[in-house]
């Protein structure tokens, strides 16, 4: 990637970029370096036409605590009190909004995201994951959307997202008790779709998933995530309606000709690797 950032690091291999949360709070801890780079970033992943399929994960022990409060402190500390004036308070609506900007870009993206939670997944980490495609953790993860501990109403995306994931009335219990939650709740309830025995495993089982969709027609797979997010708030006539004009337009492709030519010789279909925005 062409920018340095301080919060994140990246790697890229076989047309898999994983996204690793470095703090540099401890538990990878999300203060101002991480909100004002995520969005950055996700931007950059986007434009980037070898990417295919994204992970994103954390470092150390633990996939993060979620906010860090005592570096971001300072500046809520200017914005919140009995006696703000009412432009202070748009100011601290416009930090709440540029700090969802990075989880609305990555369920935006075209590309797909998977999580991969090890150890504490709290807070600002749970409304991220809530914003993935799909979710992995492994068999030591834990999950608390803990704001009601802090006199906070969750506000970065897990109340919209989690819903439609886990279901209203599990949200409602996450939010409402700031409980923490095991892995084997995590699996019972949707929220991870697989439970894996170590962090390594977790690690690899990621890899391999991320890979199998790096491997297929990048077409196809942003098709779906396209057509699954325009589905979410409509008809299911209006989805029916939006595929259909979706492949309409999309279905004159190498690919789905390389598809065709591969079946017919009965061999594996070598799609192409790299987006190409002119396909």
């Amino acid at each position: 990637m062409a920018e340095t950032y301080q919060s994140l690091s990246t790697s890229t291999q076989n047309g898999v970029l994983t996204l690793t949360l470095l703090g540099p709070g401890k538990g990878n801890a999300m203060g101002p370096d991480f909100w004002a780079e995520l969005p950055r970033a996700i931007d950059e992943i986007n434009g980037m036409d070898d990417v295919r399929a994204v992970i994103v994960r954390g470092s150390g022990d633990h996939f993060s605590y979620g906010l860090d409060l005592p570096q971001m402190m300072p500046k809520l500390a200017a914005m919140v009190g009995a006696n703000q004036m009412a432009d202070r308070r748009r100011e601290l609506m416009d930090m709440i909004r540029q700090m969802q900007s990075g989880f609305q870009k990555m369920h935006e993206s075209p590309k797909p995201f998977i999580a991969a939670v090890h150890g504490w997944c709290i807070g600002g980490g749970l409304n991220m994951i809530s914003a993935a495609d799909i979710r992995l953790c492994s068999a030591d993860a834990k999950f608390s959307l803990r704001e009601a501990k802090l006199a906070i109403t969750p506000d970065i995306g897990g109340l919209q997202w989690l819903p439609r994931i886990i279901g209203e009335g599990i949200t409602r219990e996450m939010a409402f008790t700031a409980g923490d939650y095991d892995a084997s709740f995590a699996l019972r309830t949707g929220l991870v779709n697989h439970v894996l025995d170590t962090p390594e495993a977790l690690f690899a089982k990621a890899d391999e998933l991320a890979q199998q969709i790096a491997d297929n027609a990048y077409l196809a797979v942003q098709g779906a995530k396209a057509v699954l997010n325009y589905s979410l708030d409509k008809s299911i006539d209006a989805g029916l309606q939006y595929v259909a004009v979706w492949n309409s337009s999309q279905l004159e492709s190498m690919d789905f000709s390389e598809a065709m030519q591969a079946t017919s010789e009965r061999r594996q279909a070598a799609f192409n690797k790299k987006i190409n925005r002119g396909y």
